[in-house]
């Protein structure tokens, strides 16, 4: 089927991984005309005690750089418009996002601002940003978001209470520095969300209608490397060896993504993040299963691949079961590492489902990715049984 395949690929962030890299983070910033540097970073840095390990290379190049640590895990319009008066301030031209997703989402939005000028709420959408953005170089401390290579920043629109996400090619990052070190101070339940997120996005960009042959490479070796070193991270944060798969499988996830998209599990997940504040990556982990139970018929050759992939005996089986397979596994994997197998664990409302929905149905780009088009009232079947549990 591939002479049928028609996709387009830019993905143009030069990437530096390996342990130690961050050493090489003010030669980066000098390569890309940096002097002024502003930083976001995530506030739990400083007491994981990696915020000097961050900043020393740029101490010791004598480049000025000022911190912005206000950041939420669920940041809003208002936190990166705060941001940019402040990188204008400092007179910025280099702009380095440390952290989760959040903390790069604001740097990725403090860039365009600085050049394109107006607000954040002005860039929500796809195709809004007109002029490239201050070069910007990414260093996730987490395994999860794959924002350091995605040209899309998400934010909470504090007038709608929903989620939305500024897309553009200026987005996607001039560098990234993946040092796997970074992340061995991960605590367990953030390695645990953070790592399902990035095998969330490695699923679904798998199963999109958007896939292509590029994609799903880069999709099926990091569903392998997620899967099978996630619970190792979780058990050990000192191994280095699934830290380091971890972070790889994370960068190829938001590889993937970029180019194929997410799906439902993403469309499911953003009320929860809007409306009632749940983490993105515990939303997408406590969905996952849910919605892949629902989209099998969509993609069942797909789904057998991963349950494969993940170690599930397929021989012998229908498609349909070793499709079925993929679900099993990842709601063992929920399990091994903590996650909790209910919406209703969460403490979330279930009167609001029908809202949940609604909402839902407008992140559309996830909607139209996903392998089965669901219907509001599929949507809140699923919503339904996310709360209820598998064997209610």
């Amino acid at each position: 089927m591939i002479e049928k395949q028609s996709f387009t690929i830019n993905q143009p962030t030069r990437i530096r991984f390996g342990a130690g890299a961050i050493a090489d983070l003010a030669s980066m910033v000098r390569e890309l005309g940096g002097s002024k540097v502003f930083m976001t970073v995530d506030p739990g840095l400083k007491a994981a005690g990696l915020l000097d390990t961050i900043t020393a290379p740029l101490a010791q190049a004598k480049i000025d750089y000022t911190i912005y640590d206000r950041v939420d895990p669920e940041p809003g319009l208002k936190l990166a418009d705060e941001a940019a008066k402040l990188a204008k301030k400092a007179k910025a031209d280099c702009v380095i996002g440390v952290g989760g997703g959040s903390a790069m989402d604001i740097a990725k939005a403090v860039s365009i601002l600085l050049t394109n000028g107006g607000k954040a709420e002005d860039y929500l959408g796809l195709g809004k940003i007109k002029k490239p953005g201050l070069p910007k170089i990414m260093v996730p401390t987490t395994a999860g978001t794959g924002a350091e290579v995605s040209f899309t920043a998400v934010f909470i629109n504090e007038k709608t209470k929903s989620k939305g996400g500024m897309n553009g090619d200026p987005l996607y990052p001039e560098a990234a520095v993946l040092d796997p070190a970074l992340t061995l101070s991960l605590p367990p339940h953030v390695t645990a969300a953070t790592g399902m997120d990035a095998f969330t996005h490695a699923l679904e960009s798998y199963v999109s209608v958007q896939a292509h042959a590029v994609s799903e490479m880069y999709s099926l070796e990091a569903i392998a490397l997620i899967s099978d070193n996630l619970g190792k991270a979780y058990a050990h944060g000192g191994n280095l060896e699934a830290r380091a798969a971890m972070l790889l499988g994370s960068l190829l996830a938001g590889k993937a993504l970029a180019t194929a998209g997410v799906g439902l599990v993403h469309a499911m997940a953003y009320p929860l993040g809007g409306m009632f504040g749940v983490p993105h990556g515990l939303a997408n982990a406590v969905l996952l299963p849910y919605v892949m139970d629902y989209n099998l018929l969509g993609a069942p050759e797909k789904f057998a691949q991963v349950a494969e992939i993940m170690g599930q005996q397929v021989e012998e089986l229908s498609l349909r079961e070793a499709a079925m397979g993929a679900v099993e596994a990842v709601i063992r994997l929920n399990e091994d590492v903590g996650i909790p197998a209910t919406l209703s664990e969460l403490d979330l409302p279930k009167d609001r489902i029908p809202e949940m929905a609604d909402v839902a149905l407008t992140v559309t780009r996830p909607v139209e990715n996903n392998p089965r088009r669901p219907t509001r009232d599929d949507i809140i079947k699923v919503y339904g049984k996310a709360f209820a549990g598998w064997w209610e």
